[in-house]
C-alpha cells in the first residue's frame, strides 16, 4: 500500500492557470470524414490503453472460449496477473471519453488469442496483457470477435480517429519444451557451444547437412535445415500440437530453440524471452508469414499503425523485410500515412542507441525512451534541464534528422516500466498529493507541447499512481476487484480504483483535454520545427521556440522544473513584440527586440504565440 494522497486537494493556482476553459481555446476543426487519413504521425495525440483494464462492455465473455476455473479460463478479476473482463465493447463504448480527452490515434496491447494461462505451479499468470499468442489471426475471446474489432475500428474511424495494433513478430505463447530437464534450467546454449551442425555439443552426432548457418538467409540455404535439436531436443506436449495458428507456426524447426535470453549478446537475439518460443525470424518461412499474417490484418480492418514488439530482439534484416512490406500494404489500401514504430527499450536520455533502429532496421519511428528518460531525470529527480537540450541535440542521429523526430512517440509511462506518478513517489520519498498533482501536470504539459507523437498511458488522467511496473501498473478503468489497486490513493480526486474512474471533470483530464485542444489547433506544436531557447544546469526555466510549417509563425513554450518561482530571459526572433496566451502564463511584454523576460511560478508552464512586428 502506498503512502496517503487521498486528501482534499484544492486547485493550485498553477492548474487554474493552466486549465484555460474551452471557450479560451482555439479548437481544431470537427475531423471530416476521410480527413484523419492525411493527418501525419506527428499530429497525433495518442492514448495507450490495456482493453482488459479499460471497460468491461460485454460480460458474457469474461472467461474467453474456455469454462472452468481461473487456472482453465484465466479470468480471476481479484488477481492482478489475470484478465479482469474489459474488452473490445467496452473500448467501443468509450469513445466518446476519449474523443473528449483530445484522443486522436488510439494504441492498444495485442487482441490476438492468447494461451489463457502459463507459468509454474503457484506462479501462474494469464495472457491478459496480450504478450502470449497462439492464433494471430483472431482476437482473443475474452475480448470478443473479429467482427467486434472490426466495428470498433469503423466507430473509431468515424470519429477521425486512428487506430494502432500492437503487434509481436518476436516470439509466440510458451508451448515447446525440452527434452533436456525441467524449464527452470533451459540455460542459454550459444551458437559457438552448439551450432546448428551438431547435435549435443562438440563431439555430438553431425545434423542439418549442408547449412551454412543463419548468416546466409537464403531459401536453399534454410532447405538444408531439417533437424531442431541442435541446442537442445525441442518437444510439444500432445495437447499443444496444433494450438498454434497459422499452423507452420507449430513446427519447431521455425524457432531458435536456444533456451533462455539474458538480454545480452548472442541471446538477446536468439533466446526464449522469458520462456516464450522465441522465432527464427531468420528464417525466410518466418518473414514471409508474419509478412502475411499482418498484411492480413491491415487489408481487412483498414487499421492506420503498429507498435511493434521487443523490436531490439529481432535481427535487423527481418525488419529490413518486413517494414517495406507493411507500408506498401497499407498504401495499396489507401492507407497512406501508416505509422509504424519500434519497442527498443534503453534508460538512457541519449537517443543515439535507439535511433539506430532507424538507420540499419529501417523503422520510421522508435519509441522515445529517451525522452522518457529525460523527463524523469528532469521532474521527477530534479536534475538540470540540460538533459533535455542533450536530448533534443541527439534528434540528428534519426534517419531523417530532426524532422524524423517529430513522429517519435513520446511518453512517460507505461505498462512495463510504471506510471510517472509511480516514479515520482519512488523519486521523491516524502512528496505530497499536491506537489505529485503539480509535477505531473507538468510532464504533461510538457509531453503535449514539445517535438514528438505524445503517448497517454491509460489512466494517468485519473490520477492513477501504481505501486510499480509490470502488473502493479495495470490498474483497472471500470470497479476493480483487485486489493493491491484498491489500497492504492489517486491524486487529483478521493476515488479509488474501486470505483469507475471516466471522471472527466479531473484535473489531469481537463489538462490534457485542454492543452490536446491547443495542440490540434496550432500546427507548430504538432508538425513545427523545434529549436532549444534556453536551459541550465539545475533546475529551473526550459524553453523552446516551435514554428508553423506553412508561415513560419512563431510560438514559444517555456517551463520551470522547480519547485520555486523561476525567471529567465529566452531568446525569440528579432521580429517578435508581443505574446498571445494559449496556455498557462505568458510574459506581458517584449523587454527587447531578440529578448523576452519569462517568470513563471514552481512547476508552471507558459505556451504562448509570438505576435511579430508588422513588414
Amino acid at each position: 500500500m502506498i503512502r496517503t494522497f487521498r486528501t482534499a486537494l484544492p486547485l493550485l493556482a498553477i492548474g487554474l492557470a493552466a486549465c484555460a476553459t474551452a471557450q479560451e481555446i482555439p479548437l481544431a476543426p470537427e475531423a471530416s470524414a476521410g480527413s484523419f487519413r492525411d493527418r501525419l504521425p506527428s499530429e497525433e495525440i495518442v492514448y495507450f490503453v490495456l482493453p482488459d483494464r479499460f471497460e468491461n462492455g460485454d460480460t458474457t465473455n469474461d472467461t474467453g472460449d474456455f469454462t472452468g476455473g481461473r487456472l482453465t479460463t484465466g479470468y480471476d478479476p481479484t488477481h492482478k496477473g489475470f484478465f479482469h473482463g474489459g474488452d473490445l465493447a467496452g473500448l467501443t463504448q468509450r469513445l466518446d471519453y476519449l474523443e473528449g480527452l483530445g484522443v486522436t490515434a488510439i494504441w492498444f496491447a495485442p487482441i490476438f488469442q492468447n494461451k489463457p494461462v502459463q507459468g509454474p505451479a503457484g506462479n501462474e499468470s494469464a495472457g491478459y496483457h496480450g504478450y502470449w499468442v497462439t492464433d494471430f489471426t483472431r482476437p482473443d475471446g475474452h475480448f470478443g470477435t473479429r467482427d467486434e474489432f472490426s466495428a470498433f475500428v469503423d466507430a473509431a474511424h468515424a470519429r477521425g480517429m486512428k487506430v494502432y495494433m500492437d503487434i509481436i513478430t518476436n516470439h509466440t505463447a510458451d508451448v515447446i519444451r525440452f527434452a533436456e530437464g525441467e524449464a527452470t534450467e533451459y540455460v542459454y546454449r550459444s551458437k559457438g557451444d552448439f551450432p546448428y551442425s551438431r547435435r549435443g555439443g562438440v563431439g555430438g552426432q553431425p545434423t542439418n547437412e549442408g547449412f551454412m548457418g543463419d548468416e546466409d538467409r537464403s531459401e536453399a540455404n534454410f532447405a538444408r535445415l531439417t533437424d531442431p535439436a541442435y541446442a537442445y531436443t525441442p518437444v510439444v506436449p500432445e495437447a499443444e500440437r496444433e494450438v498454434k495458428v497459422p499452423g507452420w507456426l507449430n513446427d519447431p524447426i521455425y524457432y531458435h530453440n536456444r533456451g533462455d535470453t539474458t538480454f545480452t549478446g548472442e541471446s538477446s537475439r536468439h533466446g526464449d524471452f522469458a520462456g516464450l518460443d522465441d522465432l527464427f525470424t531468420e528464417h525466410p518461412r518466418v518473414v514471409a508469414g508474419m509478412i502475411d499474417i499482418y498484411a492480413d490484418w491491415i487489408r481487412d480492418t483498414g487499421i492506420d499503425g503498429f507498435r511493434v514488439d521487443t523490436a531490439r530482439h529481432v535481427n535487423p534484416e527481418f525488419w529490413q523485410a518486413f517494414v517495406p512490406a507493411m507500408l506498401e500494404t497499407a498504401r495499396e489500401s489507401g492507407i497512406p500515412n501508416f505509422h509504424i514504430f519500434g519497442e527498443v527499450y534503453r534508460d538512457d536520455h541519449n537517443n543515439g542507441y535507439i535511433a539506430q533502429y532507424t538507420r540499419r532496421d529501417g523503422f520510421p519511428a522508435v519509441l522515445d525512451f529517451a525522452f522518457q528518460q529525460a523527463m524523469r531525470e528532469v521532474v521527477s529527480q530534479g536534475k538540470g534541464t540540460y538533459i533535455l537540450n542533450e536530448l533534443f541535440d541527439g534528434d540528428v542521429l534519426y534517419e531523417g534528422g530532426e524532422e524524423a523526430a517529430l513522429a517519435m512517440p513520446t511518453f512517460l509511462g507505461n505498462h512495463d516500466m510504471g506510471r510517472f506518478t509511480t516514479m515520482l513517489r519512488l523519486d521523491n520519498e516524502d512528496i505530497q498529493a499536491d506537489e505529485m498533482l503539480a509535477r505531473t501536470k507538468l510532464a504533461h504539459a510538457m509531453l503535449l507541447t514539445l517535438r514528438g507523437s505524445p503517448v497517454i498511458y491509460y489512466g494517468d488522467e485519473q490520477g492513477f499512481v501504481g505501486d510499480g511496473n509490470d502488473q502493479a501498473a495495470r490498474e483497472d478503468m471500470f470497479p476493480s476487484l483487485t486489493a493491491s489497486y484498491n489500497d492504492n490513493d489517486l491524486i487529483g480526486t478521493d476515488a479509488t480504483t474501486a470505483q469507475s474512474n471516466f471522471d472527466e471533470g479531473h484535473p489531469l483530464f481537463q489538462l490534457i483535454a485542454a492543452i490536446s485542444a491547443v495542440r490540434r489547433a496550432h500546427p507548430a506544436l504538432s508538425q513545427g520545427k523545434q529549436v532549444v531557447r534556453h536551459y541550465g544546469q539545475e533546475p529551473g526555466v526550459f524553453a523552446v521556440s516551435r514554428f508553423d510549417p506553412e508561415t513560419g509563425d512563431e510560438y514559444l513554450a517555456a517551463f520551470n522544473t522547480a519547485g520555486a518561482e523561476r525567471s529567465a530571459n529566452i531568446a525569440l526572433g528579432y521580429d517578435a513584440r508581443s505574446f498571445d496566451t494559449l496556455a498557462g502564463t505568458c510574459p506581458a511584454a517584449i523587454s527587447a527586440p531578440g529578448s523576452a523576460p519569462v517568470s513563471l511560478p514552481a512547476f508552471g508552464w507558459a505556451i504562448c504565440r509570438v505576435s511579430e512586428v508588422a513588414e
